[in-house]
């Protein structure tokens, strides 16, 4: 009778909040706004707000672990935002250096006389 009363303490006692999950997402959140994610990936930048707020209403709930999965895709998401912003920025430079070294070597050809 005492380890059927135990046992029915352990479960009904509510985990800690997932106070370092929920830290993880607000930071990476942060950091893909700082990146300009808004403009680059906003879909993603918007699921990892969207899922914040379920995390942070499951906390509210007494619901953490529900809560702490909620903040690891908010995480993931706001990660993958940065990511495709970083990628963003990086084919567009690209690109400006391709379309530079065109016109450079345009130039470069009109200049001396060769034709390519």
């Amino acid at each position: 009778m005492v380890v059927a009363s135990a046992s029915f303490v352990a479960c009904a006692s509510t985990p800690p909040a997932p106070t370092a999950g929920l830290q993880a997402a607000r930071l990476a959140i942060s950091n893909a706004e700082q990146a300009d994610a808004s403009r680059y990936a906003g879909e993603e930048l918007g699921e990892a707000r969207t899922k914040l707020a379920s995390a942070d209403t499951a906390v509210k709930e007494q619901r953490m672990i529900v809560a702490g999965r909620f903040a690891d895709e908010s995480r993931a998401d706001a990660e993958l935002a940065s990511a495709k912003t970083g990628a963003a920025k990086a084919q567009a430079v690209n690109a400006e250096m391709t379309h530079s070294t065109t016109t450079l070597v345009e130039e470069m050809q009109r200049s001396s006389g060769d034709k390519p």
